[in-house]
């Protein structure tokens, strides 16, 4: 069994790189899945079909991360029982988890489908590529039960440990979307609906596979399960999985509600930004995955009562998010025209051009502010200290919006972005005198 608590037995540079790395590879392989959609979209249909995908982006971001942080908020009661021992326990939040975010990925499958049109007219798209958005849009309703089933398996697995595991089958599932987006885009001409369709089927095949796997591994562990559903269990769960939602799409949803401003400025620019978009949250992986790292770090460490191993590890996360934020910087500033050229090529506009480079070359600078901010926000979570990050990050996002309203008439749509970091700096404060507080170390404590 040491062998698989070794975020409790290694040493922390150790347990979080072995932690880590994989999170970061599957991350960014999850990137590739709507990364691709845009780059092959953009090549083989056009800047106006790059920005209908780009319209809804900010809005599908959202759900994503609504799966991300519910499925990072139960694995802390996982990590908790795994770190414990308490095996009986750990099959019934799994259990309780799955029933819980079927329920609530269907329900928004349905209402999001309906309600397709009246979104994309709330967020101000343009009108030469509203009917195209609002087809994407629904098309990606239908998956989210998928979606939902994938992400909340792959918080188990790595609450478990096992990180590898979600991985491989991002990989997998990765280069099948890549596949059927050809495909379907380039051979069978159908446009971003193919597009859509194909990171459905990506996604459906991904999550059926997780789900067998998963079945075979709980298997390994003595006890079973109480109960399909424990109303208990779901109460806790709530309770950290509301601002784990919160956290994880804070970014996602400022995006959405400053997204009627870009639309505003037209097409051309709608396009621009949605490709700077694209490379931002590729860029942004190592700190997300660094802050969900230190969630299932924090909460296995308590669970074992070795809370002193949560104060080295957060020291070295601190190294690690200076290590990639240098890398993204330096990349983002020497290449900003080649990697804007890989969602638009040669037909795109100048104004296109000009606006994602800008904003790359502007953002490249600041990522070590949201890399401290993710690992502190990390260590609260995992410690169930959810009012401190759920504050802090209400802070952020309430900045965001209110200086991009009032700042893109006058400035322009750089507004936009010249607040981000503002609002970064502003949530990793807030969280780290929550931090330095330490009442994380006796929250949820068997």
């Amino acid at each position: 069994m040491a062998d698989k608590e070794y975020l409790i037995h290694q040493s922390p540079w150790k347990a979080l790189l072995i932690f880590s790395i994989p999170m970061m590879l599957g991350n960014l392989f999850q990137q590739l899945y709507t990364m691709t959609d845009s780059v092959i979209v953009g090549r083989f249909v056009g800047e106006n079909a790059l920005a209908a995908v780009g319209a809804s982006y900010s809005l599908t971001s959202v759900f994503i991360s609504v799966a991300i942080g519910g499925g990072v908020g139960s694995s802390v009661l996982v990590s908790r029982a795994f770190g414990a021992r308490r095996y009986d326990e750990l099959k019934t939040t799994v259990n309780t988890s799955l029933v819980s975010f079927l329920v609530l990925s269907l329900l928004l499958s349905f209402f999001g489908y309906i309600f397709s049109t009246p979104i994309m007219n709330a967020l101000n798209t343009p009108d030469n590529i509203h009917e195209e958005a609002v087809m994407y849009l629904r098309i990606y309703f239908l998956g989210l039960p998928f979606l939902f089933m994938y992400n909340i398996l792959s918080s188990v697995f790595n609450a478990l440990g096992r990180s590898k595991i979600p991985l491989y089958f991002l990989i997998f599932s990765s280069l099948l979307n890549v596949a059927l987006d050809l495909f379907m885009v380039a051979v069978l001409k159908m446009g971003i609906a193919g597009a859509a369709w194909a990171t459905l089927i990506a996604q459906g095949v991904s999550a059926c596979l997780s789900f067998a796997v998963l079945i075979r591994n709980l298997a390994e562990f003595e006890g079973r399960a109480r109960t399909v559903f424990d109303k208990r269990i779901f109460k806790n769960m709530t309770g950290l999985a509301i601002p784990s939602i919160l956290q994880q799409s804070t970014v996602s949803i400022g995006m959405m509600l400053v997204q009627s401003v870009v639309n505003s400025f037209g097409s051309q620019v709608l396009a621009g930004y949605s490709a700077g978009m694209r490379i931002e949250n590729i860029a942004t992986v190592p700190m997300v995955s660094i802050g969900n790292t230190m969630s299932s770090y924090t909460a296995q460490n308590l669970g074992a009562q070795k809370s002193g191993r949560v104060k080295e590890g957060y020291h070295v996360s601190y190294i690690m998010v200076i290590f990639f934020a240098i890398i993204t910087c330096l990349i983002l500033e020497l290449f900003p025209v080649p990697l804007i050229n890989m969602f638009i090529g040669a037909e795109g506009t100048a104004k296109a051009y000009q606006t994602g480079v800008d904003y790359l070359r502007f953002m490249g600078w600041f990522f070590a502010i949201i890399g401290f901010k993710m690992a502190t926000d990390g260590v609260l979570r995992g410690g169930g200290d959810v009012k401190v990050f759920t504050s802090a990050n209400l802070v952020n996002l309430s900045t965001r919006v209110i200086f991009s309203f009032a700042l893109a008439p006058v400035v322009g749509v750089a507004a936009v972005w010249y607040i981000v970091p503002v609002g970064w700096f502003l949530n990793w404060m807030i969280s780290l005198i929550g931090y330095k507080k330490g009442i994380w170390k006796k929250k949820l404590q068997y």
